[in-house]
Formats: structure tokens, C-alpha cells, sequence
């Protein structure tokens, strides 16, 4: 059996702070970014509202809440709440803290689609809204800064593929673990700097209790949903509750009638008035669009007969290309259903004499490891970029045969195409 909470406003000042530092502690964790207690509240409060609009969250009522955080607690416990639900919060942050003795790498080659909740997301933007006008030349410039940081990204990321080549092949069969033959940069600096022991074994521990707390949080999550089904409860009896005072307070604001018979007649006579001229327009407004249909209706026909006399073979093309193109494209799909993978791998050096050593090394009890090669990632990579140029040719072609349509339509404006 579980009691409906009920929230003075001096407890809800009390819990209200604190829940929105947790929330923005544990939002930045999930985007990871740096954060410190020492931050003033009303970023916190920036930050947690943007990031719950990011992941899609779509109560007006928590955007509405004041930057002091003042007010709030029950908000926050239904947004904390969505988030256990909707993005498996608990699930991110243990995947975030894992310390991590291996060499990984995150590979992913499936093609799924935006999730419902950045497709769907609420147009409530917490206090961040773009300016009605934009520069141009400021819009290039962010796309240029992009492309060197996108550059120079690249250019890190073969370095450290180049370094950790060189750690994978110096200490290849140096392994107590035949199946991966090799240290990884942790363990070798760990061979390096044997103090460092206590600070891992400090993490691993961390780890531990972590995933031990997760365990006893599964045990009681009935509880917790079941309590929260109450909690939903209380807010809507309370809203229907302030919905009919609401209205009986609207009403107490109008005149009554009976008090003001002196101004009624000429009120009556107003209203009349209005009726009248209201009726003049309402058969205004008839016959205009009776009008505008008629133009629209000789538009149309015009332009069926200018459609009949044109050849209709560069259009059947052009659908044909885009039938094939779809055809191609479900084939990929379908042929390389089964052997997308998405998630974090770990690096392990291979080459033909290592892998014959270690395949004869194996003994009877040992099951296979699922693997993967570069060179079947590096090939769905490249499948899939072929894909996505040729889409993109086809909508460059849509658009450039849309903007000479309606260049047509100008006169004395002549494009050059690029």
C-alpha cells in the first residue's frame, strides 16, 4: 500500500535544488561533459532543460519552472523518471564509467532511422532560440571551422591508430591470454608504472559498487513505478481540481446582467450592428473565393494541356533511375542484414602467422570469440557511402531541375548553373 505524496512549498524549495543538481550531474555525464558544483544554479537549470528537450522531453509545465529553482520537485521527478524509461539512464551511465583495460573502438554500420523522440520534439526550446535573421557568410564560416576540425579529428584519429599499431605489435605474445596475444595501452603502462596498480584497482572497485547498486535498484524497481503511478495520480486529481475554480473565478470577473439593465438596450443594439456588417463580409468573402476558384480551376486545366503536349520519356527515366536506386538500395539492406553491428569492440592485433599460432593454442574448452575485420567494416563503410552518393546525386538533380523551374518564372533573372 503506498501514501500519495503531498508537497509543501517549504519542502519543495528544499528538494528542488538538490534535484536539479542531480539531474544536471548526471545529463552531463550522458553528453559527456565536464561539471563542478561549483556552477551557478541557473546554468544548471539552462543546461538540465535543454538537454530534456534534446532527448524529446514534452511537458510544458517543467520549461515554465523558474531559474532559481525554487519550484520544481515534482516536475523533476517525473523528468528524472522519463529518463529511466525513455533513455535508460541507469544503463548509459554504468556504459560511461566502465573502466576499460582494453584497447576499443566504436563501430557502428546499421542505418536506423532518428528515434520517435528526435523526430517528435516538442518546438519548446528552454530559453534558446535562433535569431529571425542569420548571416550567411557566418553560416560558412561555422562551416568551414567544421570541416578542419572534421580534418584534424581525422588526422588524430590515424595517429592513435598508428601508435596503438606499434603497442600491438612490440608486445605481440607477450600475453598471459593467448586468444588476444598483446597488451593494450593500459596494461602497458601499467607494466611501465607498476604504482598505478592501486589507482586501477581503486577504479575497479568503484566499478563494483556501482554495478552492485544497480543490482539492488533492479530488485526494487517495481516498488518505485508503483509509487510513481501515485504520484501521477495526485497531479491529476489536483488539475482537475484547479480546472473548475479556474472557470468559477472567470466567471465571478463578468457583470451580471440584471445589475446593468441601463447599458443593455444600447448593448443589444450594438451587437445587432455587428451581426449585420458581420453577415456583409461572410458574402464578401464567398464571393472571392468563388473567384479565386475560378482562376485557380483555368490555372489548372492550362497547365494539364501544356503536360499532354510534353514527352513523357525523360520523366519515365527518371523514375526508372529512382526505382533502381531504391532496388539497389533494399538489396544492400537486406543482404547485409544480419551482419550490421553497432556498439564498442575491442582492438586486437591479428596477422596470418599470429592467428595460425593462436588458433593451434586453443584448447578444447575454449569457445570462440565473435570477431570482426577491418576490411569487412572498411567495405560496409564504403558500400554504404556509395549508396548515400548516389542518393545525393539524385536529390542535387531534383533540386537544380526545381530552381530552373522557377527561374523560368522570373523574369529577367538568368541562373548559370554551377
Amino acid at each position: 500500500m503506498f501514501c500519495k505524496l503531498t508537497f509543501s512549498p517549504l519542502c519543495a524549495l528544499l528538494q528542488s535544488l538538490p534535484f536539479w543538481r542531480l539531474l544536471y550531474s548526471l545529463l552531463k555525464q550522458i553528453h559527456g561533459g565536464k561539471w563542478t558544483e561549483s556552477d551557478a544554479i541557473d546554468i544548471q537549470i539552462r543546461f538540465v532543460k535543454s538537454a530534456l528537450w534534446y532527448h524529446g522531453y514534452g511537458r510544458p509545465e517543467l520549461y515554465r519552472l523558474p531559474s532559481d529553482g525554487s519550484a520544481g520537485s515534482r516536475e523533476l521527478l517525473l523528468a528524472f523518471s522519463w529518463l529511466l524509461h525513455r533513455i535508460n539512464l541507469l544503463e548509459q551511465l554504468l556504459a560511461r564509467n566502465r573502466v576499460r583495460t582494453g584497447d576499443e573502438t566504436s563501430v557502428c554500420t546499421c542505418e536506423d532511422d532518428l528515434p520517435k523522440s528526435q523526430k517528435d520534439k516538442t518546438e519548446i526550446a528552454p530559453e534558446y532560440s535562433l535569431e529571425d535573421k542569420v548571416d550567411v557568410r557566418y553560416l560558412q564560416w561555422l562551416n568551414g571551422r567544421l570541416k578542419f576540425q572534421w580534418r584534424s579529428l581525422h588526422a588524430l584519429h590515424q595517429e592513435q591508430c598508428r601508435l596503438l599499431h606499434k603497442i600491438h605489435l612490440f608486445t605481440s605474445g607477450s600475453h598471459m591470454d593467448k586468444i588476444l596475444g598483446h597488451f593494450s595501452v593500459m596494461e602497458t603502462d601499467l607494466v611501465r608504472q607498476p604504482e598505478n596498480y592501486k589507482q586501477l584497482l581503486q577504479f575497479l572497485e568503484s566499478e563494483t559498487t556501482q554495478l552492485e547498486a544497480f543490482l539492488e535498484w533492479k530488485q526494487l524497481e517495481q516498488v518505485y513505478w508503483q509509487w510513481m503511478e501515485t504520484v501521477l495520480d495526485n497531479m491529476t486529481e489536483e488539475g482537475s481540481m484547479c480546472k473548475p475554480q479556474d472557470a468559477h473565478t472567470m466567471k465571478s470577473t463578468l457583470p451580471e446582467v440584471d445589475s446593468c439593465c441601463h447599458w443593455a438596450d444600447s448593448l443589444t443594439g450594438k451587437i445587432d450592428r455587428l451581426s449585420r456588417d458581420l453577415m456583409a463580409v461572410h458574402y464578401q468573402l464567398q464571393e472571392l473565393v468563388a473567384h479565386r476558384k475560378s482562376v485557380w480551376y483555368e490555372k489548372v486545366k492550362t497547365r494539364e494541356e501544356e503536360l499532354q503536349k510534353e514527352e513523357f520519356c525523360a520523366a519515365a527515366r527518371k523514375i526508372q533511375e529512382a526505382v533502381e536506386l531504391k532496388l539497389l538500395d533494399l538489396t544492400y539492406c537486406c543482404a547485409l542484414k544480419k551482419k550490421r553491428m553497432h556498439g564498442s569492440c575491442r582492438l586486437v592485433f591479428r596477422s596470418k602467422h599470429s592467428a595460425s599460432k593462436t588458433g593451434f593454442s586453443r584448447s578444447v574448452s575454449e569457445e570462440p570469440i565473435p570477431t570482426v575485420s577491418a576490411t569487412e567494416v572498411i567495405r560496409e563503410l564504403q558500400m554504404r557511402k556509395a549508396s548515400l552518393e548516389r542518393e545525393l546525386k539524385q536529390l542535387q538533380e531534383e533540386c537544380r531541375q526545381r530552381m530552373d523551374e522557377i527561374a523560368q518564372g522570373l523574369d529577367g533573372v538568368i541562373c548559370i548553373s554551377p
